[in-house]
């Protein structure tokens, strides 16, 4: 049940989860709106890698560094009393485990709880290992990989055919399997990304992936309609719809994630 005076931790999520508790995550990347987002309930605040997009204007987000992911990441972190903080590992920060390991150590010295990273290779398992071995709490991330995006050809949705999908379930186990305590599953079908929820113990948190995610994660400027550019086809703007304040947007996403109003069927694809 919610409980707004309750500090979370990671084993807290891990009984949400068990419970069938929806979690609520949204991106944060000042202390401000940490502090907002902390203060209405929201469970996970992720320091995205998004920021290259959202407040540094690049087209993806390639050119962040783990610099830029320190300064954000202590900046969120000094305002939040109650949630998770992860924070991202940006990209060519994790390539070996020595890397990873200095990278992820300068993120949790400034506040994360938790490290994020991309993809499920036979060397990302390695180095999840190796993260988990030193005590380093990570959260998983398949199907859309911002970091990919050259690779895959842009922002693309993955999983669509039965020989895709069955990777992605399989990747999804064996990053279990890793140690990862949280997963994020990104532009993937609904139906896939249901079936993976069901197979794992661990909780997912979906974004474009349909309802049947442990929670759900939004990147804080969709929820209000100030993304740049193209907006994505599964977010939805709270303030459009008629919030009174940003306070109350992100309150009412955090209503809508818990009761199940979100996402709605025009935020997911089936197939």
């Amino acid at each position: 049940m919610f409980d707004p005076g309750r500090t979370l931790t990671l084993p807290a999520l891990q009984a949400m989860c068990t419970h069938a508790e929806k979690i609520v995550a949204l991106t944060a990347y000042d202390a401000s709106f940490a502090r907002l987002l902390d203060e209405v309930g929201i469970d996970v605040i992720l320091v995205g890698d998004s920021l290259g997009m959202v407040i540094q204007g690049h087209e993806t987000t390639l050119p962040v560094t783990v610099a830029d992911m320190v300064y954000h990441t202590r900046a969120v972190s000094s305002a939040v009393n109650r949630a998770v903080v992860v924070a991202d590992m940006p990209y060519l920060s994790y390539g070996s485990r020595t890397q990873a390991l200095v990278t992820a150590a300068s993120l949790i010295r400034v506040g994360a709880q938790m490290v994020k990273l991309e993809g499920a290779s036979r060397q990302r398992l390695g180095i999840i290992e190796a993260l988990v071995d030193q005590n380093v709490p990570v959260c998983g991330h398949l199907g859309l990989l911002p970091q990919s995006v050259y690779r895959m050809g842009g922002f693309i949705m993955q999983g669509r055919d039965a020989s895709a999908a069955r990777r992605m379930l399989d990747d999804a186990l064996m990053l279990q399997q890793a140690g990862v305590s949280l997963l994020i599953l990104e532009g993937i079908p609904a139906q896939l990304a249901t079936e993976i929820t069901q197979a794992l113990t661990i909780p997912t948190l979906g974004i474009g992936a349909g309802p049947g995610c442990s929670g759900q994660i939004l990147v804080l400027y969709d929820l209000l309609g100030i993304t740049p550019g193209k907006k994505p086809r599964f977010a939805k703007n709270y303030l459009a719809e008629g919030a009174a304040s940003i306070g109350a947007a992100i309150e009412r996403y955090a209503i809508e994630v818990r009761s199940g109003c979100f996402p709605a069927p025009e935020h997911w694809i089936q197939a």
